[in-house]
């Protein structure tokens, strides 16, 4: 996980280094969100989850959020209009202070408990794994859902897995094959796209870069309606 939080850092700092005023301006993926809006979630939620995990490796409780969620939303406010050079810096100082606070911890470390969830500083990295991989693909820079390493895709996929709705049993069906995940537990959907990554992107609530289909007993159906994130 590690490594590949490195990996999808390298393609953030691609990315900011082509950062212009009229991108951060310009729509992202996300309904009502700018780029600079993304920029700045992700400046902001980096940051908490790097204090998380400095406090943790003290054995010290921290909120995650100054303000909790109304301060982060106005924090993401405040600075989603910011020139490109403010959101270039930040996202990526950010994003090495992760790695920094992720490469501090020993072994004993990563059980330590935070107020992520009220989980422990495991959590906290797979959740900056999840934020950084997920909005790469949202701002819309040129980064697709190919991003997404196996790792991730799995990852995301158990993280995801209580949107699906009681008495379903999702099957995530890539290239027409086996499933390669199941979801839930009831009446068999199988929900079918040319990649898993378009399947994920689905359960993700994002636009899949091609169709998703489902179809129960041979039938096609309509996709299952997913609950919200978890």
């Amino acid at each position: 996980m590690v490594a590949d939080v490195e990996r999808l850092r390298g393609v953030l700092e691609d990315v900011l280094v082509r950062l212009t005023d009229a991108d951060v301006a310009a729509p992202s993926r996300l309904p009502g969100w700018t780029r600079g809006h993304v920029l700045a979630h992700l400046a902001g939620v980096g940051s908490s989850a790097a204090r998380q995990l400095e406090h943790a490796r003290a054995r010290r409780l921290v909120d995650f959020y100054d303000g909790g969620r109304p301060g982060r939303d106005a924090a993401i406010e405040a600075g989603a209009g910011a020139p490109a050079e403010v959101h270039a810096r930040d996202a990526l100082a950010a994003a090495l202070r992760v790695e920094s606070a992720l490469a501090a911890l020993g072994p004993e470390d990563w059980d330590a408990p935070t107020r992520y969830r009220d989980q422990p500083a495991t959590a906290v990295a797979h959740a900056w794994w999840r934020e950084l991989g997920i909005h790469l693909v949202d701002l819309d820079l040129g980064v697709g859902q190919d991003v997404w390493s196996p790792a991730l895709l799995d990852h995301l996929v158990e993280f995801l897995a209580p949107r699906v709705p009681a008495g379903v049993l999702v099957a995530l069906v890539p290239g027409g094959g086996a499933s390669r995940w199941e979801l839930g537990d009831g009446g068999l959907v199988r929900v079918h796209a040319e990649r898993a990554e378009d399947l994920v992107a689905w359960l993700a609530g994002r636009e899949p870069s091609g169709p998703v289909t489902a179809e129960r007993d041979g039938e096609p159906v309509s996709l299952p309606e997913l609950g919200p994130w978890p």
